[in-house]
């Protein structure tokens, strides 16, 4: 089924975004936010166009444009722990956007930024690390006698700033795992409408096949009623001319000319 014009452009500005999201764009980058937006307007009138793609293909279009939207949004967040985990709950795409493309776009974007944040993790707990030894005046405590009181305190200090974040991953791990669950239960119910919808539209096209046949029926009948009511008015009509010739005849024969 050829794409319509709609679905060309969306195409052409969703790889448009993907190419940008796999680049590395400055804090105040605006446009992919903005081209996003536009994917979403474009995407739901594709939704309700005439000759919308296939409800796989539409899926696909959907999740791609979730990922980008959950790609952003996890930029925003303020801790690289919180971005990470965010960015683990993104589904990528499964097929290219163009036929150029050998794997999705989005599956490269994604490794990119699990490994970006990743790294910015273990720099933050460097650096904390790196801060609560500086604190305490011991640049290296492993060198030095008489630290164990530090070790310890350092050791404490770092237990629970991973503590903290692993309660802040739970959290968030819970808080992602209600939203996958309430994205499912929105994406089964929207299943069911549209299954509804399918049954509605097989049992409308049955019913018009029928009406269609009936009307059929019906005009071949009255074809051949009409053809049979031409076929008596003719016998009549030829029944009336031979009985007025007729009539002329003996109407002469019997009252002859005067003369």
């Amino acid at each position: 089924m050829a794409k319509s014009r709609l679905e060309l452009n969306f195409v052409r500005l969703l790889s448009r975004c993907e190419a940008m999201a796999s680049e590395r764009r400055d804090q105040g980058e605006w446009r992919l936010e903005k081209f996003v937006r536009a994917l979403e307007e474009m995407l739901a009138s594709i939704k309700k166009d005439i000759s919308k793609p296939s409800p796989e293909l539409l899926i696909e279009y959907c999740r791609k444009v979730d990922f980008l939207k959950g790609l952003l949004e996890a930029e925003k967040l303020p801790s690289p722990t919180e971005k990470a985990l965010a960015n683990q709950f993104l589904a990528p795409g499964r097929t290219p956007t163009i036929s150029k493309e050998r794997t999705p776009v989005t599956k490269t974007v994604h490794l990119q930024t699990q490994a970006r944040y990743t790294g910015e993790m273990r720099n933050e707990l460097l650096e904390k690390i790196s801060l609560s030894t500086n604190s305490s005046g011991d640049l290296y405590p492993r060198k030095r006698k008489g630290s164990t009181s530090d070790d310890k305190q350092s050791s404490t200090e770092l237990d629970a700033m991973l503590q903290h974040h692993h309660n802040m991953q739970e959290k968030l791990a819970e808080e992602m795992l209600r939203l996958t669950q309430n994205l499912k239960n929105n994406t089964l119910a929207a299943q069911n409408v549209i299954k509804q919808d399918n049954q509605t539209l097989t049992q409308s096209l049955k019913l018009a096949d029928q009406n269609f046949e009936k009307l059929k029926t019906e005009s071949d009948r009255l074809e051949q009623h009409a053809k049979k009511s031409v076929n008596w008015l003719l016998w009549i009509m030829l029944i009336f001319v031979c009985c007025t010739f007729i009539s002329m005849i003996l109407f002469i024969r019997l009252f002859p000319r005067l003369r």
